[in-house]
């Protein structure tokens, strides 16, 4: 059910030029960490001016929006949260700033029934799931860490250094402790 779910998904962000990456649950997946999820995260390289053409997207596949005031919400939020016809939850996460751009030009693309599909890069993976934070996703960057351990580092600490001056709150030092205990 999801490698159709993916497939589709990459062609239509394909035909509509829309740049994107998978994070979440499915690319903890792709790096080997088994874990359950029930849902879909898509960082996209657009901001909301592109709104219009997602929510085309949505209509083409199907599937519903979750919210009512569709436009309120992302301009909030950023967020444009949908479901497929089988009950997968779907979230558009609107982004263009550089770390987003680069991160994307940096997703890994595998192919899945014939269809190139981008995941988030590792290490751009273990820096959104160290700015989200939550325990369940410092369970996930450890176990990343423990399937994969050659990371570049040199990559992540200036990235995490620079979220954790904009978040003001430690990343780091945090993910070194998760480092050296796995």
């Amino acid at each position: 059910m999801f490698r159709q779910l993916l497939t589709a998904l990459a062609q239509a962000l394909e035909a509509r030029r829309i740049p994107y990456m998978l994070i979440g649950g499915q690319a903890v997946l792709l790096y080997g960490e088994p874990r359950l999820t029930q849902d879909v995260d898509v960082t996209l390289g657009v901001n909301t001016d592109r709104l219009d053409d997602m929510l085309a997207l949505v209509r083409e596949l199907g599937w519903t929006v979750l919210v009512q005031d569709v436009q309120a919400f992302v301009a909030k939020t950023l967020v444009l949260p949908c479901q497929t016809q089988a009950g997968i939850r779907v979230d558009f996460i609107f982004s263009f700033s550089p770390y987003e751009r680069q991160a994307i030009q940096r997703a890994r693309r595998i192919v899945i029934d014939g269809v190139e599909v981008a995941f988030a890069a590792l290490e751009d993976l273990i820096i959104h799931k160290m700015v989200a934070g939550r325990p369940r996703d410092l369970e996930d960057v450890a176990g990343l860490l423990r399937k994969n351990p050659q990371i570049d580092l040199a990559y992540l600490r200036p990235w995490l250094e620079q979220f954790e001056q904009a978040l003001q709150r430690p990343l780091w030092a945090p993910f070194k402790q998760i480092l050296e205990e796995t």
